[in-house]
């Protein structure tokens, strides 16, 4: 069995997908937008300076906290905006609670408190990153309609998300981050339903969202020559582990220990008769543990230092 400190640079090889920023070393502010997978609870409303509560999906640390803590090598400061449940516009595609915060919300929040550059976050368009991981809840919630042509959908879903990154763009921003949607039809969500109509389904939406995610951060970056655009494919990662599971460490790759899932007090946590929390790949249905988050922030700023 491999190492996770072995683990760690074979998995840095995946890279983006598209030329890279290069430009992590000199990062002095990093502008995060997106879900679950993304959030650590920090409310800007709040005020800039507070403190963030560290909620998290990932039972521990997310490829946030990671990318600006353990490889955060400019002491970057992190405004992490995602909120769980977040779709891209709840308009679109309903979140499971109406006070999940959307992207349209979350870029409204930034354009309310941070485009103005306050005391404590006064950013530039040469030394900040803006990065987005969005489209996990707004496929898993329309893969199945029947009343929409999934492309069709999709590419409505990216006018809008793109009409948001361009509200950015016009406050400045230039350095853009897109990860692009997990395989998510691999998780127990999916699988466990016994469905192969909704696995087939759902991993074809995935595909075709992607691709019209890089297709349409392409277009942008022609219709703005002076932004750079980094698109990192979390696909390869995902899959190398869950194919590899028993080479990396993992117990179990296709399910989840119930006494785990809503989280435990330790990273190390123990209940029989289930494996320690942190050698599970889910920690519950659609959600990976901090290893993977660990694994996957390792390789995002590999690719952004490159």
């Amino acid at each position: 069995m491999l190492s996770r400190s072995i683990l760690l640079p074979i998995l840095a090889t995946f890279l983006a997908i598209s030329p890279t920023w290069g430009k992590w070393n000199t990062t002095k502010f990093l502008f995060a937008f997106g879900d679950s997978y993304t959030t650590d609870g920090f409310n800007i409303s709040a005020g800039i300076d507070s403190p963030v509560p560290g909620f998290t999906s990932s039972n521990g640390p997310n490829w946030i906290g990671y990318l600006g803590g353990t490889y955060n090598i400019t002491n970057t400061k992190v405004f992490n905006l995602a909120y769980g449940g977040a779709t891209i516009d709840s308009a679109l595609v309903t979140p499971y609670l109406p006070t999940v915060l959307s992207i349209v919300d979350q870029v409204s929040q930034f354009n309310q408190f941070l485009a103005p550059k306050p005391v404590g976050a006064q950013w530039s368009s040469s030394d900040s990153l803006f990065a987005f991981w969005i489209g996990i809840n707004d496929v898993g919630n329309s893969y199945y309609w029947t009343n929409v042509t999934q492309s069709a959908f999709h590419s409505t879903l990216m006018k809008r998300l793109f009409s948001q990154v361009d509200s950015l763009y016009q406050q400045g921003a230039r350095d853009f981050l897109f990860l692009t949607v997990p395989p998510t039809n691999r998780a127990p969500l999916i699988t466990q339903q016994g469905s192969t109509e909704a696995i087939e389904s759902i991993t074809s939406a995935l595909a075709d969202y992607n691709q019209q995610l890089i297709n349409n951060i392409n277009s942008f970056k022609k219709t703005h020559r002076d932004v750079t655009t980094t698109i990192f494919d979390t696909n390869p990662i995902f899959n190398t582990l869950l194919d590899n599971a028993d080479t990396f460490g993992f117990v179990n790759s296709t399910g989840f220990c119930d006494a785990y899932q809503n989280g435990t007090p330790g990273l190390n946590t123990l209940i029989p008769p289930c494996a320690p929390v942190f050698s599970y790949f889910w920690l519950n249905s659609l959600h990976p543990l901090f290893t993977v988050h660990n694994i996957l922030a390792k390789a995002i700023a590999t690719a952004l230092s490159v």
